[in-house]
């Protein structure tokens, strides 16, 4: 079992590990479209200037799931228009892929965003920091099995350990 315990230790560290490195986060504007009053523009790039393509964008509204509305162009943009009677505090996420996500809060007023109002919001909640991180369910739940495997092995030595050595028994004791 000591032996074992470095390769369940190396799992539990690959396993917990992000998945990769953020080389760069995401930046995020939010326009009117010049042609209809309705539409916005999202304009979405990395911070080196590179668009953000084939990013899933989706629209949360208050309160409720989130409603996937469509992905970037090569050019880093999607065109969309938010529910007529649309109200209170929406959010946008941007998925770029894990490492490379953004948030904006967008208050609505009766079907118009407040853009001068608008937030952005890197870590929303627990949820948004794991997404950040690169982190899946999937890779949570075999962090969470390697850890208890490597708990489980520690403890095996721990016990192992404190047995007393077992030298000469007192039955072959010395003659006189």
């Amino acid at each position: 079992m000591a032996r074992s315990l470095p390769l369940v230790l190396i799992t539990a560290a690959l396993a917990l590990a992000p998945s990769g490195v953020r080389a760069h986060g995401i930046e995020t504007s939010l326009s009117r479209l010049p042609s209809l009053s309705e539409g916005l523009l999202l304009q979405s790039q990395f911070s080196s200037g590179e668009p953000t393509r084939d990013a899933v964008v989706r629209l949360v509204p208050p309160g409720g799931a989130p409603i996937e509305i469509g992905r970037t162009d090569a050019s880093g943009q999607l065109s969309f228009a938010l529910p007529k009677g649309a109200s209170g505090d929406w959010e946008l996420q941007i998925d770029g892929g894990p490492g490379h996500r953004d948030f904006l809060e967008m208050p609505v007023t009766q079907g118009r965003p407040q853009l001068d109002r608008l937030s952005e919001s890197h870590h929303h909640g627990l949820r948004g920091l794991l997404a950040e991180a690169g982190l899946t369910q999937d890779r949570l739940l075999l962090g969470a099995v390697a850890g208890l495997a490597g708990l489980g092995g520690a403890g095996l030595l721990l016990r192992r350990s404190r047995r007393p050595l077992r030298g000469p028994s007192s039955s072959e004791g010395t003659h006189s």
